[in-house]
């Protein structure tokens, strides 16, 4: 019998850390492990490193451990000095403070013109620069701490970072990286065709970044681009974890689209505090509108994604106005045929997906026959899914075959989002059991790693 007959999948998240041990041959999870981050937009890398050595020691530790893969949060910047040393706190995808940097970016590239520098963004990386991309992170650093900058010796993601130090933080020319999380950067290249599956670093976009010359920016070590199934390395066995193969990791939709099982023609949507769609193409697609951002998946295709600002969150703020519980809610929803021509404008923060960062919620429509709670209710249902639905067609606009959609997170408790789902997203609708699956897709990919090598 193999004395090492699992894998591990970690997800080291904006809020946690993961571990999660599973067994290839039937598909079960073992046991899995689970550490907090601290809060806050940014954070000092240690801080994920230590996580990652209590979760791992919560889900039993890595004795039985046979191949190793991280996906977690993507954008992150995190900049590494020549000896290796954090140069200052990593800042996460949700610190906004490079908004303004984002926007210099787009204009710069269409010599003022916003539409024609987007459109440049678009063909040249597959993503138009909004305040989470790293690179417009780089573009802050370099105008608001230009001593830091000015030590880069390496740029890396979290996931990077992380799958670095479990293989003993050696030099950083071992830095390693997938091309689901490189994609995210903004600063490399969208790769397009079949032949293309790995993008290309764009060194003039980093040292327009930076403001460097390109010269200066080819000497920074950037994390160099597994494909899907490469070994990164092996881990630090003077930690006593044994021989570990390390697989490329992954950003973290696309190691959740690894472990739902997610194929061209799906499209996994989660509906948190915000919704997030991601669709598995097999061709790479560009919006130079920015409501689809055209990053790669961890399998050899593409991830569309499109993210809003509102989704369970929409159906929170009704109840609060109706004063329902989240059973009556449902209840009071389902119990009529329509909204009775009452329509929710869901925008209760402004809106990513459409384009309106100042736009506000509204109720219109609205009749004595349909001002009540249970016609509020189905409207307040109808908006949210009628918002996702907008997310897909986007998609759909890009010529991306959306016939399934596998919906997850909060929202997806809903019995009325359920009830109403498949209609009004126009997909075949299905919820699969809530669990890990971001660790469940690095542990897969940790899995085709090890199989390949026998």
């Amino acid at each position: 019998m193999n004395p090492r007959p699992y894998v591990a999948g970690v997800d080291t998240s904006t809020q946690s850390c993961k571990v999660l041990i599973w067994d290839p041959h039937t598909s079960q999870i073992v046991r899995q492990g689970r550490a907090s981050h601290p809060d806050g937009t940014e954070i000092h890398p240690d801080m994920w490193w230590n996580a990652f050595l209590e979760a791992v020691s919560n889900a039993g530790g890595l004795d039985d451990v046979a191949a190793l893969s991280v996906g977690g949060q993507q954008h992150g910047m995190v900049c590494l000095d020549a000896q290796g040393e954090v140069i200052r706190p990593a800042l996460l995808w949700n610190d906004t403070r490079s908004a303004a940097a984002a926007e210099n970016l787009i204009c710069e590239r269409g010599n003022g013109d916003r539409e024609a520098g987007a459109a440049w963004w678009a063909d040249a990386t597959g993503s138009v620069p909004v305040a989470s991309l790293t690179v417009t992170k780089l573009r802050w650093l370099a105008d608001n701490e230009p001593d830091n900058a000015a030590r880069i010796a390496a740029v890396c993601l979290p996931h990077d970072w992380l799958t670095w130090k479990i293989m003993g933080s050696l030099s950083l020319e071992a830095l390693v990286t997938d091309r689901s999380d490189a994609s995210g950067t903004g600063y490399m290249s969208r790769c397009g065709a079949a032949g293309e599956p790995v993008g290309q670093y764009r060194r003039d976009i980093l040292a327009d970044a930076l403001r460097i010359d390109e010269a200066a920016a080819e000497r920074i070590v950037l994390p160099r681009i597994l494909g899907p199934w490469d070994e990164a390395g092996r881990g630090d066995q003077s930690r006593g974890w044994g021989d570990i193969i390390i697989g490329p990791g992954a950003g973290d939709n696309a190691g959740a689209a690894l472990g739902v099982g997610l194929e061209p023609g799906s499209a996994l949507l989660s509906l948190g505090t915000s919704g997030v769609v991601a669709a598995v193409s097999d061709h790479s697609v560009q919006d130079a509108s920015g409501l689809v951002t055209g990053f790669s998946d961890a399998s050899g295709n593409w991830l569309p994604l499109a993210c809003t600002l509102n989704a369970s969150r929409i159906i929170d703020a009704m109840m609060s106005v109706t004063g329902l519980s989240y059973q009556e809610f449902d209840e009071a929803a389902l119990s009529v045929p329509d909204a009775g021509g009452l329509e929710l404008i869901p925008y209760f923060e402004g809106e990513r997906t459409p384009n309106l960062p100042h736009a506000t919620a509204q109720l219109r429509g609205m009749t004595l026959a349909n001002s009540d709670r249970a016609h509020v209710a189905r409207a307040s249902v109808e908006g949210l899914l009628n918002l996702m639905r907008y997310a897909l067609d986007a998609m759909r606009a890009l010529g991306v075959s959306l016939d399934r959609v596998l919906i997850v997170g909060g929202g997806a408790k809903s019995a009325a989002v359920r009830a109403l789902a498949a209609e009004f997203l126009d997909a075949a609708v299905e919820f699969p059991s809530p669990g890990e699956y971001v660790a469940l897709g690095a542990a897969k990919q940790a899995a085709e790693v090890l199989a390949r090598r026998v």
